[in-house]
């Protein structure tokens, strides 16, 4: 077995930029979709099945499936009240906020290399 790192969308969480200031009913909406679905994944375990039976995707169940879209579109609605229509349009609206954040972050971050160097 390998020990360098592998990068797929298949096999980790990716990550992604959380909106600032999120109301506290939707972030609460993320938290109860994201019990539910664990709820749902531990009684499929607890019959026996494993992560990677019920993760396939040619054979995952139904409510595991549902519970999974509802967290998605709870994440969604922290993002804004609109639904995306497609995966690219999420992602274009994502990878934007994600330049948006890094750009206000080296902004600062070069306002405080200037005040060091003013000292």
């Amino acid at each position: 077995m390998e020990s360098r790192y592998r990068y797929s969308n298949e096999i980790v969480y990716n990550n992604f930029p959380w909106p600032i200031n999120v109301a506290k009913p939707r972030k609460e909406a993320v938290e109860k979709a994201a019990e539910t679905m664990l709820a749902i994944r531990e009684k499929h375990l607890e019959k026996g099945s494993t992560l990677s039976q019920i993760y396939d995707p040619a054979n995952m169940p139904q409510d595991l499936q549902k519970a999974h879209e509802a967290i998605d579109k709870a994440v969604d609605k922290c993002y804004r009240d609109a639904s995306f229509t497609t995966e690219p349009k999420r992602m274009e609206y994502l990878f934007n906020l994600y330049e948006d954040y890094n750009t206000t972050l080296f902004t600062e971050l070069d306002k405080t290399e200037r005040k060091k160097k003013e000292k």
